[in-house]
């Protein structure tokens, strides 16, 4: 699932492939953008925001977001797609290679001076040189009746958190996503863990909450209902939390590890 970690990886492929290089084909299969033509162009720099990507090219930023589905393949030029065709969004070619866009949940053209349109609202990046945790600390313990599983996801009080992270968080901090924001404890220190979870994953293919690398050790209680919680044993389970203003999805958590708070739905 494209967290943070994921669109910083992505950023570093494509940054390697792009970066500083004239593009010889750009095809954008949306038809917004389907005659945005940028070939002769230099790639003056690619960034995540967040979930965000941004490629810098002539006076434009390519703006691209994963959501559920979305990857970015990078391809020696005349090397077979490992996707279809029919599921690419864009493609950014060099002499050398290809990075093509697939599944992207959005892709659209804005002009350098309107990427506030797209990133402006985000919170500091768990990832990025702005990383701020005193602002994000503020911004998390700004709405105190807020469901910490449901505050956690939101980008705008710190930008990186996704669904994995969300419940492995909320395990390591023995909280149950229901508990109100003021009632979870210290603001600073989950904004803390979630700056050292993916720090500390950036880098790997596949997320680590656990310090087990062994297949299938890797993380405490995400994608495991029903299977025993690695400190209790206790059976995982797993409910979708959200509130009149915010989507609800699913969350994982251990019901001792992680007391329900009085007063919250079952």
């Amino acid at each position: 699932m494209p967290e943070g970690d994921t669109v910083f990886r992505a950023a570093h492929r494509l940054r390697t492939a792009l970066e500083g290089k004239v593009l010889t084909e750009t095809d954008f299969r949306v038809p917004r953008f389907a005659t945005a033509d940028f070939t002769g162009c230099t790639v003056d720099e690619v960034v995540s925001r967040g979930k965000h990507l941004l490629v810098r090219v002539a006076d434009v930023s390519i703006h691209s977001h994963l959501k559920m589905e979305g990857e970015w393949h990078v391809y020696p030029r005349g090397t077979r797609w490992r996707k279809p065709g029919y599921k690419a969004r864009v493609v950014l070619g060099t002499e050398d290679v290809q990075a093509v866009g697939f599944e992207l949940g959005i892709v659209e053209v804005l002009a350098r001076d309107r990427e506030d349109d797209a990133v402006g609202h985000l919170g500091p990046d768990l990832l990025g040189p702005d990383w701020d945790p005193e602002r994000a600390a503020a911004n998390l313990a700004g709405d105190p009746n807020r469901p910490i599983g449901v505050a956690l996801l939101d980008q705008r009080i710190m930008a990186g958190v996704g669904n994995v992270y969300r419940s492995e968080l909320c395990f390591l901090r023995g909280v149950d996503p229901w508990t109100p924001v003021a009632q979870a404890g210290d603001p600073a220190a989950w904004v803390d863990l979630a700056h050292r979870l993916l720090i500390a994953n950036r880098d790997r293919t596949t997320r680590i909450t656990t310090g087990d690398r062994r297949p299938g050790r890797n993380l405490w209680v995400y994608g495991r209902r029903g299977k025993p919680c690695r400190r209790c044993r206790t059976p995982i389970r797993s409910g979708e939390i959200g509130t009149a203003t915010d989507p609800e999805r699913v969350v994982y958590r251990c019901p001792r590890c992680q007391p329900r708070p009085e007063g919250s739905p079952a």
